[in-house]
């Protein structure tokens, strides 16, 4: 739409004789700029979420550098501004308490600046949803640049993925079966450069996930972080930004209920992370996109896997990258997306992943010949998890996916800690354990304390896996039969506060079914008994979080921030 009047014209334009667009203008000069920069050419800002405090974004400095080429050559003006970036590395108890605290920085610097669209720099695991549920709310035309993956990591002869990999050669050192020096070799060569995390983990997943809702080029979100070629994706995203603003193309034309459905089909087709079922909920929720997680389940019941990457199969980020990326996969399961959902290409989906080729099938299946028949999160439900519980069931240990064992309570993750090592740990290879207190609420944040860590007393003995259930999220990175997000939460009633040591608990993947085999009348005893523990914030951002995130089936964004 060129010749309409731009937004930034309302603080900068020299067509209305008025003091403050005369002193904004003066303001903005003291940077250095020449007054041709009011000439009516559009006003891109730059979202970037680097942080020495968050490795996965480290070099998006850089990365911000080749995005004004791209800005200035389409004859655009760029002005980069910085958010709070969340470090999933870092930050304590869990970036999740603040990725709606970052989701209101984006938006509330993108709708308070004289912008006309917006460039988002992201790749960590919550930054990435967090600009997604920012740039929705503020609906000015956006494009994602994310920063791509790490290189793999080495040790003597082996390519590790942070994350996966560490994890288990981790319990090797727990067991004795590395030394102390070996632990650290692995220490300085698991994460070799910036870039988030080289396996399929939340941030490879999220950011595959803004491909697959239109948000990105196409092919953007697997390029490693050190390859130069995400610095040329970065210049064509900031060329393409300034034609969007003329278009006046928008986040709400983008992200649609397509969209979104294209996303689910995407996320159980590569294996994503189980952290995504929320993020998605989250972003749809801004734009009154009525998601349910029934959603996901029909979806993985239709999708097959077909991304052979790790922490659900063998290859790293790299591999997946050089064997065709996400536009492969997307176009392997084209029958199964809407193929003329617009992208910020000004394309469709068809359109940009018709040609896509893929070079290596043991990477990327055929459709016909896939990893698992169905996706790869799955939704259960039962009176242990009446509003849902995930399980990610292509990490999970196919013979614990119908299992029926008596549950070994942990009350709250502290407890878990101070037990898990114990050699007299009440367990065997059958039991069930049960965390509680690890929700929006009760953590609170909502950490990635789920993937309970295998007793050592049971490493010992040579089992790798047990199925392990609370309320809590995981690492995307890590694996093993682990249900997820019980909602409600323990911390609010919910009936995993209701298990005690010694309870059956059943669980049957194939049926979507978690039971805990307790009589009604003893549950309705126990919940008569039920005291909700003490809010563990009194004031500040804490305190808010407490007072209006919603649970894991609704997104955990805030109640005052989902679309009216």
């Amino acid at each position: 739409m060129p010749g309409k009047r731009l937004r930034s014209q309302d603080w900068f334009g020299r067509d209305r004789p008025d003091y403050y667009h005369f002193a904004r203008r003066a303001a903005l000069r003291s940077e250095g700029f020449g007054g041709e920069i009011f000439d009516g050419r559009p006003v891109i800002g730059i979202c970037n979420s680097w942080s020495e405090l968050n490795n996965c974004n480290l070099h998006l400095r850089t990365v911000a550098e080749a995005v004004k080429r791209g800005v200035w050559s389409a004859g655009g003006l760029p002005l980069e501004f910085p958010t709070i970036s969340l470090g999933e590395m870092f930050m304590r108890p869990t970036t999740m308490l603040y990725r709606n605290l970052m989701a209101m920085d984006v938006e509330e610097s993108i709708r308070a600046n004289p912008i006309d669209g917006v460039v988002l720099l992201c790749g960590c695991d919550k930054t990435t949803p967090a600009q997604l549920m920012g740039c929705a709310s503020a609906d000015l035309p956006a494009i994602v640049v994310p920063g791509g993956p790490m290189l793999s990591g080495q040790w003597r002869e082996r390519r590790l993925g942070s994350g996966t990999d560490g994890r288990k050669l981790f319990d090797l050192f727990r067991t004795g079966q590395l030394s102390e020096e070996e632990l650290q070799e692995i220490e300085g060569g698991l994460a070799r450069s910036a870039g988030h995390c080289t396996v399929m983990g939340t941030a490879s997943t999220m950011t595959s996930l803004a491909e697959a809702l239109g948000m990105t080029l196409t092919g953007c979100a697997n390029v490693p972080a050190p390859d130069s070629r995400r610095l040329v994706f970065a210049e064509n995203s900031g060329r393409r930004i300034v034609e969007m603003v003329n278009e006046d193309l928008r986040p709400s034309q983008i992200m649609t209920r397509k969209a979104f459905e294209n996303a689910m089909a995407v996320d159980m087709a590569i294996g994503g992370s189980t952290n995504a079922v929320v993020h998605l909920l989250a972003i749809a929720g801004r734009l009154n996109i009525g998601l349910r997680l029934d959603e996901f389940d029909a979806v993985s019941r239709r999708v097959p896997y077909l991304a052979n990457v790790k922490p659900s199969g063998e290859f790293l980020m790299e591999d997946f990258f050089a064997a065709g990326g996400l536009p492969a996969v997307m176009r392997e399961i084209l029958q199964y997306l809407h193929g003329d959902a617009i992208t910020v290409t000004g394309k469709t989906v068809r359109e940009n992943v018709a040609d896509a080729p893929c070079y290596d099938r043991t990477v990327i299946r055929p459709l016909d010949s896939p990893l698992h028949r169905e996706g790869g999160t799955i939704i259960l439900r039962g009176n242990l998890a009446p509003d849902g519980a995930v399980l990610k069931q292509t990490a999970a240990s196919p013979d614990l996916l119908q299992h029926r064992g008596p549950a070994y309570v942990f009350e709250n993750y502290e407890q878990m800690r101070q037990q898990i090592e114990r050699d007299d740990l009440p367990v065997t290879k059958d039991s069930v354990l049960v965390m509680k207190s690890c929700g929006p609420q009760g953590a609170p944040g909502f950490p990635e304390w789920g993937h309970i860590p295998m007793p050592r007393v049971l490493l010992g003995q040579g089992v790798k896996d047990m199925v392990r259930i609370s309320d809590a999220r995981m690492s995307g990175t890590s694996f093993g039969t682990v249900v997820l997000h019980v909602a409600p939460e323990s911390a609010v009633g919910g009936p995993l506060a209701l298990v005690r040591t010694g309870d059956f608990v059943d669980l049957n993947a194939a049926s979507r079914t978690l039971t805990l085999a307790v009589n009604e009348d003893e549950l309705e005893r126990r919940r008569a008994a039920f005291v909700r523990p003490p809010l563990k914030h009194e004031r500040g951002y804490g305190r808010l979080f407490l007072e209006h995130v919603t649970q894991a089936n609704l997104g955990c964004d805030f109640d005052f921030l989902r679309a009216l």
